[in-house]
């Protein structure tokens, strides 16, 4: 990891010059002023020149001047990426995944999409995908490295049945669909460890699960991971906050997707078993693996207002002293009257 500080506006520092001539008018001022001083002979101020706030307002003025460059913390590290590893998470995205506990509760898609992203974190190194599940799969993102991408895949692409199903029934999914992954290209070849994270609430169409499995125990072999994201007592609700009348949850979703994973000896968790999930995703690509330098990746954190927060010291100091100050002369009473110069 490369650190180093670099400036994103670094032309805004020009501003400094706007708030160094007061400081310049004010010095040539007192330069002036001192000279027909001595030219009348007057005594000079009891206080003199304060030299100290004066370094205090420059100081000021290059903080401001600093923090309008907007300096930042860069850290550049470069990405290991497993070359024999890839996976691919499947979203259902058909109607039921809309049904939430409330009119305004989280709907299932936005809890899979959730689980997806904590699960995907889990395995930076290994390239991820996004696929949508109805009565088909359909590809958002085939497997890379870059967390980022799929992220906003997850955050911008997965929309209730968009893209719609390809025939209209009752129930629109069909983990049938499934079987079709292997032989589509979702994988590249050199991934010989594949795994299928599928995010779904389980109401499914009846499918035949040992043609799922035939598909996928195929060379190589594609694991799956189930998470189902489903409660007995959500709904589905209009925007005007009527319930859908024609929904019911499936009791029978949890067993469909047990049994599913059964059959292709895979692993089955509820939305509140993430922790195992996750565990159970690492196992299936095992420790090690060949890795190759990806692309880098940058973060910056930016020092600005760390910098104008403390440009406050500088000038509280300026307050202070000239409150000090003119506390002094109130003590000591007022000047006898001298002639001045205009």
């Amino acid at each position: 990891m490369l650190a180093s500080i670099v400036f994103l506006t670094p032309s805004a520092a020009v501003v400094a010059l706007g708030l160094l001539l007061p400081l310049a008018a004010f010095v040539i001022a007192e330069r002036r002023v001192a000279t027909v001083r001595q030219l009348l002979s007057l005594r000079p101020p009891r206080s003199g020149v304060d030299i100290a706030a004066i370094v205090a307002l420059v100081a000021v003025v290059a903080l401001l001047a600093l923090a309008a460059a907007q300096p930042a913390l860069s850290n550049t590290k470069t990405q290991r990426v497993r070359e024999d590893a890839a996976a691919l998470f499947v979203v259902d995205i058909s109607q039921s995944m809309a049904a939430s506990s409330g009119p305004s509760g989280r709907t299932r898609l936005d809890r899979a999409i959730a689980a997806a992203r904590t699960l995907r974190a889990g395995i930076p190194e290994v390239p991820g995908g996004v696929a949508t599940l109805t009565d088909r799969v359909l590809p958002n993102l085939l497997p890379v490295a870059d967390s980022a991408a799929f992220d906003s895949t997850l955050k911008h692409s997965l929309t209730i049945e968009q893209p719609p199903p390809k025939n209209q029934s009752v129930r629109a999914t069909s983990f049938g669909a499934l079987g079709e992954i292997p032989g589509a290209g979702y994988f590249d070849s050199s991934a010989k460890h594949r795994t299928i994270v599928l995010l779904t609430d389980g109401e499914s169409a009846p499918f035949d699960a040992t043609s799922v499995s035939r598909a996928l125990g195929g060379s190589p072999r594609t694991n799956l991971v189930t998470v189902h994201v489903w409660n007995p007592k959500e709904a589905i609700y209009a925007p005007s906050g009527r319930v859908d009348p024609s929904y019911r949850p499936d009791p029978s979703s949890k067993e469909d997707l047990a049994r599913l994973a059964a059959a292709t000896h895979g692993e089955a968790f509820t939305e509140k078993e993430l922790g195992g999930a996750a565990s159970a995703l690492k196992k299936t690509f095992g420790s090690g693996g060949p890795t190759k330098a990806e692309g880098r990746t940058r973060s910056t954190y930016p020092l600005a207002p760390y910098l104008a927060l403390l440009a406050l010291l500088p000038l509280g100091f300026v307050f202070l002293r000239n409150i000090g100050a003119r506390s002094a002369d109130s003590a000591r009473g007022p000047r006898p009257r001298e002639i001045t110069s205009r």
